[in-house]
């Protein structure tokens, strides 16, 4: 995933406060179902109802929804009625900075074990 418009936020001061760490780990547990992360790259091309989701994704409509219904609970994305529809988006873009970097580093990784198994080459210790 790619980010658009970069921006950055003011690092956060090490030793965190016990409140702030179980907020990230809230975050991290929203991020870390896969049905999760589909729809919000999805939403990342525009929002979308849950029939869209779910035929773009091919999921169930219970399954989009309950997922939807975690990521907005989490703020990660919006809701807005549109007739007898709701129409969901990106609330809050950051998450697509993390989604980058772990990307990015997936890729590091993934290109550090292409070396390793690289025919005539040498894995360095």
């Amino acid at each position: 995933m790619r980010t658009a418009t970069p921006h950055r936020l003011p690092a956060t001061p090490h030793r965190l406060p016990e409140p702030l760490i179980e907020l990230v780990a809230q975050r991290f547990r929203v991020l870390g179902e896969p049905m999760r992360i589909k729809l919000l790259d999805r939403l990342r091309e525009g929002d979308a109802t849950v029939g869209e989701l779910q035929d773009a994704l091919g999921a169930s409509q219970q399954n989009i929804s309950k997922h939807l219904g975690i990521l907005l609970s989490a703020g990660m994305v919006s809701r807005t009625k549109q007739g007898n529809h709701a129409r969901y988006a990106i609330s809050d873009p950051a998450v697509f900075e993390l989604c980058d970097q772990v990307c990015g580093g997936v890729r590091r990784r993934l290109q550090e074990l292409e070396s390793i198994l690289q025919p005539g080459e040498q894995p360095t210790t």
